[in-house]
């Protein structure tokens, strides 16, 4: 069933941005704890050597850039990871790994039991991997994932002209996959590739309609790499980020909405618009993937500047004197 049409979805993109964002803001108080901030880090596991042709993407096999092919890491240096991530304010700890499709090798075996030793440390676990199968999101599942990514990235006319090595259609049966594991979607996309407003509607119509709406939609601006088709687009506006967390907060209202790559472009007060407009979720550490991200220290500054404050996580409750700022 159609939750929401294209020509309403536009409808609230289009709405002049005040009004649009004090109306998102409060769908966001009707949903969440003002100023509580679901804080993620994300670890690249295994680096590089990817077979896809994503446009924006320095890990891609098809492009010459800075980023070098690297082995899966070893479960101590991942499990340190997840407990520093832990003490600065960490609510889940996502592990990411470069490929097309998940395969059932030792790599997948290692992942499962560094999703096992992230989820004993008292973290949400989230998994980013490619295309996955029924079977592999059970597995997945079993280990103690709590959510797996896989964005749509933009519209479904814009796809093939971002990436052409699989479909709009391998991606949204892989979202099938997850929600019929029980596990939560986490999915959303990128701006500033090329597409058209209508392209972004897409997306979002896309993500808002699925059989089960994300628990967490991450809107990422474009951050060009050298090398990549894309290296040489500019900038998006801060305003057009506003507009997307605006109307994805309104036609999800329940999922969390993140701020992801391009943050590190943005100032503290475009953040803090970015709050108001209904985000409430961040990256946090000095890197998203092989791409800058803000360093800790102005996290923790902004954190404190804004009276934002990191949300528990669900797998272990911590009392409020256990919250820490990131620092």
């Amino acid at each position: 069933m159609e939750r929401w049409t294209k020509e309403q979805i536009a409808e609230i993109y289009n709405k002049p941005l005040l009004g649009l964002m004090y109306e998102s803001n409060e769908v966001y108080k009707q949903n969440f704890e003002v100023g509580e901030i679901v804080v993620n880090t994300l670890l690249s596991v295994k680096t590089g050597g990817c077979p896809e042709d994503c446009s924006y993407c320095s890990q891609s096999s098809k492009y010459v850039t800075d980023v070098k092919a690297s082995k899966m890491m070893e479960l101590e240096d991942v499990k340190a990871k997840a407990r520093e991530a832990k003490e600065n304010g960490t609510t889940r700890f996502c592990i990411s790994s470069m490929g097309t499709r998940v395969r059932n090798n030792r790599d997948f075996d290692n992942v499962l039991e560094m999703v096992k030793a992230v989820k004993a440390e008292g973290l949400e676990v989230c998994c980013t991997l490619g295309m996955l199968n029924p079977e592999q999101a059970d597995r997945l599942k079993e280990a103690g994932l709590n959510a797996y990514n896989h964005n749509v990235d933009t519209s479904d006319e814009y796809y093939d002209k971002i990436i052409t090595t699989r479909t709009y259609k391998d991606r949204l049966e892989t979202l099938e996959a997850v929600a019929g594991s029980g596990l939560k979607i986490c999915s959303g996309g990128i701006i500033g590739m090329g597409e058209t407003h209508e392209d972004r509607i897409g997306m979002l119509h896309t993500l808002a309609n699925l059989p089960e709406q994300p628990e967490s939609v991450p809107i990422n601006c474009l951050v060009p790499i050298k090398g990549t088709p894309l290296e040489n687009n500019k900038r998006v506006d801060v305003w057009e980020m506003l507009r997307m967390i605006a109307t994805a907060r309104i036609i999800m209202p329940k999922a969390v909405v993140r701020i992801s790559a391009g943050r590190e472009m943005m100032s503290t007060e475009e953040q803090a618009l970015c709050f108001m407009a209904g985000a409430n979720s961040i990256f946090a550490g000095n890197k998203l993937l092989t791409t800058p991200n803000p360093e800790i220290g102005t996290d923790n500054h902004m954190f404190n500047l804004l009276g934002l404050k990191p949300r528990p996580s669900s797998v272990h409750e911590r009392s409020s004197t256990d919250l820490p700022i990131i620092s």
